[in-house]
């Protein structure tokens, strides 16, 4: 299978989520001004600070112009994963509910935290155990929603780094095809970095996206 993942001027984990990918398939880095997925069979829309982030965090890059691709990839089925600032663009961009507002604490925080894995049956996580340990580091991490969301993952007991409201750290949009969490599982797919629990999320896409092509064939 093959990866896309997009990388937008002050992307700063574009390329750690590449590597990651490549651990369980192809990857190839996208270019945010391109309209082209060049056939992917899904897409990462990594962390960092997507065009300093201006005005508000993802509210400038949901206008890019792979971004209307990634719309219209997704609104068609196809799996988009969305990591901390991917996760602010994709709530910008309307493909998940809810906002990802400053930490009550008003500080930057970087820490390993503990996962509950809520829903183990979406295309992100039927290779998942119970829970998982992967890293936070994010300013603007407090998942705030009006409306009842899917929850995917929630933060254990004590691990709530942001003041996220149920202690929501990732959810899945109704067709249950999109998928954004503000930890970063690219940052957890060896033993030397503490933790390759981050990985089986990328080995559930590559599962899933199997399932799909068996499906079709």
């Amino acid at each position: 299978m093959k990866f896309g993942v997009i990388r937008f001027p002050g992307t700063c984990d574009d390329v750690d989520a590449q590597l990651a990918a490549q651990r369980v398939g192809d990857a190839e880095l996208l270019w945010h001004r391109d309209r082209d997925l060049k056939g992917v069979d899904a897409v990462i829309v990594p962390g960092g600070f997507s065009y300093g982030d201006y005005l508000r965090a993802g509210a400038i890059a949901r206008f890019a112009p792979v971004m209307e691709e990634v719309i219209e990839f997704a609104h068609a089925g196809g799996l988009v994963l969305g990591i901390c600032n991917g996760f602010q663009i994709l709530c910008e961009a309307g493909l998940l509910p809810g906002a990802l507002l400053i930490n009550d604490h008003l500080k930057f925080v970087f820490r390993q935290v503990n996962l509950e894995v809520v829903d183990p049956n979406t295309p992100f996580t039927r290779e998942c155990p119970p829970t998982l340990s992967i890293p936070v580091k994010h300013t603007t991490g407090r998942y705030y929603t009006p409306t009842p969301v899917q929850v995917v993952l929630r933060y254990a007991p004590g691990n709530n780094p942001n003041g996220s409201q149920d202690d929501i750290a990732g959810v899945v949009n109704n067709a249950g095809n999109v998928f954004g969490l503000m930890p970063h599982p690219e940052h957890a797919v060896d033993l030397l970095t503490g933790s390759e629990d981050g990985l089986r999320i990328f080995e559930s896409i590559r599962t899933a996206v199997g399932e799909r092509v068996k499906v079709t064939v």
